[in-house]
C-alpha cells in the first residue's frame, strides 16, 4: 500500500515535470504560515504513513513523511525515548516530513542539537520524479557532505520527502524548573555563564514584564537525578548572587514527561501559545549570537529571548528595513511572521546564487513549492 502511495507520487511529480506544472506539497496543512504562500496545484503527501522500522536499542526510528508527530512520539515514549531536538507541532495534525522540511527544533534545540544533526537519512522524489536515497540509518552515514540534510529546513522546495531515518535519545529521569524574577541584562549575563559550564541545561527562557507580572528567567536542567539536583543547587546559588530576591518565584520537580506546571510552560512555549505571542497580528524571530546585548534603543517593543539568548521574538511597531538592518548588524538575521506568512532576511546576491544551484540540481523545472522561501526560488 504504501509503495503504491510513493509510485503515484513519484508518477504525479514526473507528469507535472513534463508539463511544466508548479506543485504546492500539501501535508497537514500545520506549517502554512512559516514560508511564502505557493500559488499551484496540489500534492497531497499525508497518506504516505507509518513507521517503517525501530530499533530502540539502536536508537534510531525510521517513518514516512505523512506519520503524524503525535504517533511517533507516543510510541518513542512508549520505549522511553524521544526525539532530542523537541520540535514544535504547531496544529495537532503535524507530521514528520512537514517537521523535517520546515527544520524545526524547540527549547531543548541549542543544547541537544537541531533537527537536521538528528536527520541520518531520507527517501525524496526529485523534481523530475526520481525516487532518491540519502545518508542512512547509523551515524557513520553521515559523515562529509549529507544530501538528506539539505531537505532540513528546505521547506519542499527540492523534493518531496517520502521517509526519514533518524537518531532518538533517552528521556531523561529527572527534570528540575526554575523561575526567577529578572530583567532581560541580567538574564542575558547568566545564561550566557551557565552555558560555559558543564550544566545539563535542556531550556532557557526569558519572559519580558507585563502588567501582570515582572519580568522572569525560566530554566529547565534534566538527567540523572544526583546531577540535576547538584545544577539546581549550583543555579540557586547564582540567582542568589546576582539579585538581592533570595525568594524563587517558581520551583518544580518532574519526572520523565514532565506534566504539571512547569511541563505546560516549555510546551506552551514550543508551541507559540504563550500569552506573549497570542493576539498579535506579527511577530518577528531574530536569530542572534547568545550573548547580544539587549536592544530596546534600535527596536524598541516586547521582546522573548529562547534558546539561551540565541532565538528572539520581538513585537515592534519599527519597520522591516530597521529589523532587519538591525539583526544583521548584530550578527544575526530576523524573519517576520503574519497572517500572511513568513519573510524571510534577504540573501546576498552570492547566497542566492549558491540557492539557485542547489535548487536546479534538485528540481532543475522549478515546480516544487515554487517561491515559498524566497521570490524566484
Amino acid at each position: 500500500m504504501a509503495e503504491d502511495v510513493s509510485n503515484d507520487l513519484a508518477a504525479q511529480v514526473q507528469q507535472a515535470f513534463v508539463e511544466k506544472q508548479a506543485l504546492y506539497i500539501a501535508g497537514s496543512g500545520s506549517k502554512l504560515l512559516l514560508g511564502r504562500a505557493v500559488s499551484a496545484q496540489s500534492l497531497a503527501v499525508k497518506e504516505h504513513c507509518g513507521i517503517v522500522e525501530y530499533v530502540p536499542g539502536e536508537l534510531v526510528i525510521t517513518a514516512r513523511a505523512g506519520t503524524s508527530l503525535q504517533e511517533l512520539e507516543s510510541v518513542l515514549a512508549e520505549s522511553g525515548q524521544m526525539l532530542p531536538f523537541e520540535p514544535p507541532h504547531l496544529g495537532e495534525g503535524a507530521t514528520l516530513g512537514g517537521t523535517i522540511a520546515c527544520g524545526l527544533s524547540g527549547p531543548r534545540r541549542p543544547y541537544a542539537g537541531a533537527a537536521r544533526d538528528f536527520t541520518l537519512g531520507v527517501k525524496m522524489i526529485n523534481g523530475q520524479g526520481e525516487v532518491l536515497s540519502f545518508g542512512g540509518q547509523v551515524m557513520k552515514n553521515v559523515a562529509g557532505y549529507d544530501a538528506s540534510r539539505l531537505m532540513v529546513g528546505a521547506q519542499g522546495t527540492l523534493g518531496v520527502l517520502l521517509a526519514i531515518s533518524l537518531k532518538v535519545l533517552p528521556q531523561p529521569a529527572c527534570e528540575h524548573t526554575l523561575a526567577m524574577e529578572m530583567d532581560a541584562a541580567t538574564a542575558i549575563a547568566m545564561m550566557t555563564q551557565l552555558a560555559n559550564i558543564a550544566l545539563p541545561l535542556t531550556g532557557a527562557c526569558h519572559l519580558p514584564a507585563t502588567s501582570e507580572q515582572a519580568a522572569q528567567l525560566w530554566l529547565r536542567l534534566s538527567g540523572a537525578e544526583e546531577a540535576v539536583t547538584a545544577a539546581v543547587a549550583f543555579v540557586k546559588k547564582q540567582f542568589q548572587q546576582r539579585t538581592q530576591r533570595a525568594q524563587l518565584t517558581y520551583s518544580e520537580r518532574e519526572k520523565k514527561k514532565g506534566d504539571g506546571q512547569a511541563g505546560a510552560f516549555w510546551r506552551d512555549l514550543r508551541e507559540r501559545r504563550l500569552p506573549f505571542f497570542i493576539d498579535t497580528d506579527a511577530v518577528w524571530r531574530l536569530s542572534l549570537p547568545a550573548a547580544t546585548p539587549m536592544f530596546a534603543e534600535i527596536l524598541p517593543g516586547a521582546c522573548l529571548l529562547d534558546w539561551g539568548g540565541a532565538q528572539r521574538w520581538l513585537k515592534t511597531g519599527v519597520s522591516a528595513d530597521v529589523v532587519q538592518t538591525a539583526a544583521q548588524k548584530m550578527g544575526g538575521h530576523a524573519t517576520l511572521f503574519d497572517r500572511h506568512g513568513a519573510t524571510l532576511a534577504p540573501l546576498s546576491p552570492a547566497l542566492m546564487k549558491m540557492h539557485q544551484q542547489v535548487k536546479t540540481a534538485f528540481d532543475p523545472g522549478g515546480i516544487l513549492n515554487p517561491g515559498r522561501l524566497y521570490e524566484g526560488l
